[in-house]
């Protein structure tokens, strides 16, 4: 898939949250690998998802903030 905010190798913020919030399963896996080589992602995905977590339906924030949180620190 094609990210809006995607049109280079770096992981913006506004390219994490489309891939979360628009993502195939293949698109997630690639920013798993991302985020398992560079820990300073995980404080974006962390970020990204702050801003989403109070909706009780945004099931995919809630997902990658979970993540974020049990691989951090």
């Amino acid at each position: 898939m094609q990210h809006r905010h995607l049109n280079h190798q770096r992981y913006t913020l506004a390219a994490i949250d489309n891939i979360i919030a628009s993502g195939k399963r293949q698109d997630w896996a690639d920013l798993r690998q991302v985020v398992l080589k560079d820990p300073e992602m995980l404080e974006k995905v962390a970020r990204i998802c702050s801003a989403h977590i109070h909706d009780p339906y945004a099931q995919r924030y809630h997902f990658w903030m979970n993540y974020a949180k049990k691989h951090s620190a």
